[in-house]
């Protein structure tokens, strides 16, 4: 569409109206996420070495991975389906690394 002159053509933008969560919620993952890595730290330095604090921290491990995603990349916001077809596969992956471990002796506590 061709207009002669500027006075013609009035462009409207559309901006959609969107609510907001605030900030409250990125600061309770920031809080979060700040305590579950204080407590890994904290763990690492006064636990012995036995497997019991390496499956420790790969709890703490899962668990702040699932608040990453969940908040920064808003999987908590989607539908089943798509939650579905990120998680899955991570069960498998954990079956994977759960099956290597065994091979590799992991749960033998051999001094």
């Amino acid at each position: 569409m061709h207009y002669k002159n500027s006075e013609e053509y009035e462009p409207i933008s559309y901006v959609p109206h969107v609510e907001s969560h605030g900030t409250s919620e990125i600061w309770r993952t920031l809080t979060i996420l700040t305590v579950l890595t204080v407590v890994d730290i904290i763990l690492y330095f006064t636990m012995p070495l036995t497997g019991f604090r390496n499956f420790i921290f790969i709890v703490l491990g899962i668990v702040k991975a699932y608040y990453i995603v969940a908040s920064f990349m808003h999987m908590k916001h989607e539908k089943i389906d798509l939650a579905a077809c990120i998680l899955v596969p991570l069960l498998f992956v954990l079956g994977l690394i759960a099956g290597l471990l065994y091979e590799g002796n992991f749960w033998l506590l051999n001094p």
